[in-house]
């Protein structure tokens, strides 16, 4: 239909873009499963403990400035290089600001965390960070200028190469030392990348413009106090519980509140490029189809992650134990309540509000969910444990996304009807549950070997629900042309084979 086709230059873009980040996953996923094995579990905690800080400063030091390239670049192509520029430099000066924080307060950072042995590797992640910090704008720029394929090879190689120069020092000296060493290689190798393809993409257009910088602060700080406010409420959980435990407990909460790579690209990759058409499309007046872009997107995300969250709660039992060993099986039930916050990746609120600059709004979605969690974390913590933590997490996620919802209905000018599609989404969560009930009947019966047993169900429940959403799905015609044409790929090579 004609209708879908601006969708369906959404979901190309970014399927091959989730490709790329899929095929880095398979290798991000095994680090910290073989960490467990190679560290001891207060060692482990440590690690943990280093890249929440790392994560929290990777994302507040940004300042909005890496990010707000999805909009510059797009609407001001001739001024692409300055605005790299622009986050270039205040990129290098935000990660020199936190080594020198990170250096000379060690030793209060490892007393709030009641590890004394954190402060003496926060020097180096602050190295580290420094050189991810500039490189952030690698892969944005690329699909800015929609370079697709490009895009795809930098996740690919990066996330691989990440993982082998963090895996190999560290099974070699079996020191979280030496693994550090190792992220730095691979932080100074990514930022030579990004500076020979800055440099060869916009040559003479680099250059700092006072004017151009002023009006990239104007749109970035507002973000960047929106990103900061979010990375608070999101990791306060992780800091009040890892004050009050040893690094070893922290050790087991933190695989609770596992996060799975494939959740954070997929969501990322698709609102990139959602933000990228709908910034076109209003800039061409063309406001309309901002609506059936939004509500496309929401749909195909329901399709992926409402199974992937029901897959993870029927098997969480088998898959901490068998990924993590037994040690960890106390984050079993953590993990169960934790998958929950999958379902928040469908609704990509913040891109949409983004789109329509509407970045106060996101200040104050953040700030109600830090109001949520700071006034009534200790009570559920008192009141239900460690799980109390994950909860109100939850439920600050799930308050701030209604009224973000209710925000963006107004934005487009739009009724509930047509704000979300309501009967896929009821289609596919019914879909979901039906497919988890012979999974969970079969594993009633059958005992297996905890990874085996998960794996097994894993794999049952994805050909159950696969069969179901192809009868029953809301799938269209052109999506289940491009899928039959996808799945008919190896048979044809097969077929040339044996021809030959």
């Amino acid at each position: 239909m004609k209708a879908d086709n601006p969708q369906v230059s959404i979901f190309r873009p970014a399927f091959l873009l989730m490709t790329g980040r899929t095929i880095g996953f398979v290798a991000t996923f095994m680090l910290p499963i073989v960490l467990v094995r190679v560290f001891s579990q207060a060692e482990f905690g440590t690690y943990k403990q280093l890249f929440l800080i790392y994560s929290t400063l990777y994302g507040m030091a940004q300042l909005g400035m890496a990010e707000s390239l999805y909009y510059f670049v797009p609407m001001a192509p001739r001024s692409g290089g300055r605005y790299a520029t622009n986050a270039i430099l205040i990129l290098a000066g935000t990660g020199i600001a936190c080594l020198t924080i990170l250096w000379g307060g060690s030793g209060i950072i490892g007393g709030w965390f009641n590890n004394p042995e954190l402060g003496h590797y926060l020097p180096l992640i602050g190295v580290f960070l420094i050189f991810m910090l500039i490189s952030a704008v690698l892969e944005i720029l690329m699909i800015s200028r929609k370079q697709h394929s490009l895009a795809f090879k930098a996740y690919v190689f990066s996330d691989i190469g990440r993982t082998a120069l963090c895996l190999l020092p560290a099974l070699i000296f079996q020191t979280l030392e030496w693994l550090l060493v190792g992220l730095i290689a691979f932080g100074a190798s990514r930022l030579l990348v990004t500076f020979l393809y800055v440099g060869k993409q916009f040559r003479n257009g680099l250059g700092v413009e006072h004017r151009l910088m002023e009006k990239h602060l104007q749109y970035a700080l507002p973000f960047a106090v929106a990103v900061i406010i979010d990375l608070l409420q999101s990791n306060l959980h992780f800091y009040i519980v890892s004050s009050r435990i040893d690094a070893a407990t922290f050790a087991i909460y933190a695989i609770g509140c596992l996060q799975i790579p494939l959740v954070d690209f997929m969501m990322s990759s698709t609102g990139n490029v959602m933000m990228v058409r709908m910034s076109e499309d209003i800039r061409d007046g063309n406001t309309r189809m901002t609506v059936n872009t939004w509500r496309d997107t929401t749909r195909k995300l329901a399709l992926i992650f409402v199974p992937l969250v029901a897959v993870l709660i029927v098997t969480a039992h088998n898959l901490i134990p068998g990924l993590f060993t037994a040690s960890y099986s106390g984050s079993v039930p953590l993990f169960m309540v934790w998958s929950l916050m999958m379902l928040l990746a469908v609704f990509l609120t913040d891109g949409v509000l983004r789109v329509f600059a509407d970045t106060r709004f996101i200040i104050a979605l953040n700030l109600l969910k830090l109001a949520i969690i700071a006034l009534l974390i200790n009570a559920f913590l008192t009141g239900m444990g460690l799980i109390g933590a994950v909860a109100v997490t939850l439920l600050a996620g799930f308050a701030a996304k209604s009224v973000a919802l209710v925000r963006i209905r107004r934005l487009m000018q739009c009724s509930w009807r047509n704000l979300l599609p309501w009967k896929s989404l009821s289609i596919v969560v019914g879909i979901a549950m039906t497919a988890a009930l012979p999974t969970v009947a079969l594993e009633s019966f059958v005992r297996f070997p905890h990874l085996i047993a998960a794996l097994a169900a894993a794999i049952g429940y994805s050909a159950v629900y696969a069969l179901l959403v192809w009868r029953y799905g809301p799938l269209t015609e052109e999506e289940r042309t491009d899928i039959l044409h996808f799945l008919s790929r190896p048979l044809l090579r097969l077929n040339r084979i044996v021809r030959n």
